[in-house]
């Protein structure tokens, strides 16, 4: 019976460099799906969406939007979840409050689909970012 010991002394070497490829792979993985992510946040596309004054959805309509608005991910084909992540924003100007998708450029078709009937999609070009609001400081003495 051949000695176990040995076996295993003589696969050391190749054990060693295998757990090194491997960790190799696993390092340019890991930076690969951070580049791709960084790049996916860093070119998304934002959409407004407007519903007119007697929009009532129903609660199939919402499930056929929220539905749709899964499909962003796989739209945006091979970027990690938080690359491809659609992001719903509230803002307010003018005394008016706005609504906002946001979402991977990959899958700005899917974004501009009207999810409702009586909901309009427009799209914001041009402007990557929304501002935040910001509020006037009181004056002191003021009431």
């Amino acid at each position: 019976m051949p000695d176990v010991g040995v076996a295993v002394d003589a696969m050391g070497p190749y054990l060693a460099a295998a757990s090194f490829v491997a960790a190799a792979l696993w390092l340019w993985w890991a930076v690969r799906r951070t580049r791709l992510a960084r790049a996916c946040l860093a070119d998304r596309v934002t959409v407004e969406v407007v519903p007119t004054s007697t929009f009532d959805p129903a609660p199939g309509e919402v499930g056929r939007w929220a539905h749709q608005l899964g499909r962003v991910h796989h739209s945006a084909e091979g970027v990690p979840a938080r690359g491809s992540a659609v992001r719903l924003r509230y803002s307010a100007e003018g005394g008016r409050m706005r609504c906002y998708l946001e979402g991977p450029a990959t899958a700005a078709a899917v974004l501009a689909m009207p999810g409702f009937a009586e909901v309009e999609v427009r799209a914001r070009q041009g402007q990557k970012d929304i501002q935040p609001v910001r509020f006037a400081e009181p004056v002191e003495g003021a009431q």
